[in-house]
């Protein structure tokens, strides 16, 4: 595991080497989340100069790369909170529909499936799967494809692992439509995988 994520203390650069050594790192956290690149490097400078702000404050006791990861997520979750005042995030207009016999009355989703169209079979360690860079740049690629709704809710609930109700607050959605979009997030993004992954997988 890379030394910046293991939180054991790399030695300090200091701010006037933030962009050689973390900028590339950052740009594709923000690029994959926000799936914008100018938005992307936006969200990366307001992080680099609200670092800079609060650098006195760094105590060390994390890496600077992972320091920094935390204050562009907190940039991440602001970017998506604007954007929620000047987007209708609360509405299943236009997305794909799926069957509501997949929903408790909770409007929580049930984990199963439709048996005749699959999954298919992930084998015996799906978490080695994972661990496949080339499998995680599928996984990147589907997630760019999104609807624009489907792909904030699942970046906040599963990527920057946000409570429901955080979510809930940030995107000033209901609780039923967070489940609803969430589930048809997972529904497009396996189906997604399955194809340009498991059906194309080399060997």
């Amino acid at each position: 595991m890379d030394q910046a994520e293991t939180g054991s203390g790399d030695r300090l650069t200091g701010p006037e080497t933030w962009v050689d050594q973390h900028g590339d790192c950052l740009f594709r956290y923000a690029l994959v989340r926000l799936r914008d690149e100018t938005i992307a490097e936006e969200i990366v400078q307001e992080t680099f100069l609200a670092a800079l702000k609060s650098y006195s404050a760094f105590d060390g006791k994390s890496s600077e790369r992972t320091w920094l990861t935390g204050i562009l997520k907190h940039k991440i979750i602001d970017y998506f909170r604007r954007r929620s005042r000047q987007v209708t995030f609360d509405s299943l207009d236009g997305l794909p529909a799926e069957s509501s016999d997949l929903f408790q009355q909770s409007g929580e989703w049930v984990d199963h499936f439709d048996f005749d169209r699959g999954p298919i079979d992930w084998g015996a360690n799906p978490a080695r799967i994972f661990e496949n860079n080339q499998f995680q740049e599928s996984l990147q690629r589907c997630i760019m494809h999104l609807p624009d709704r489907l792909s904030a809710v699942f970046t906040l609930r599963e990527m920057e692992e946000l409570s429901s109700d955080d979510v809930c607050k940030v995107l000033s959605i209901s609780t039923t439509n967070l489940w609803v979009m969430l589930h048809r997030a997972r529904a497009q993004l396996r189906k997604c995988i399955e194809y340009n992954w498991f059906r194309k997988m080399p060997g």
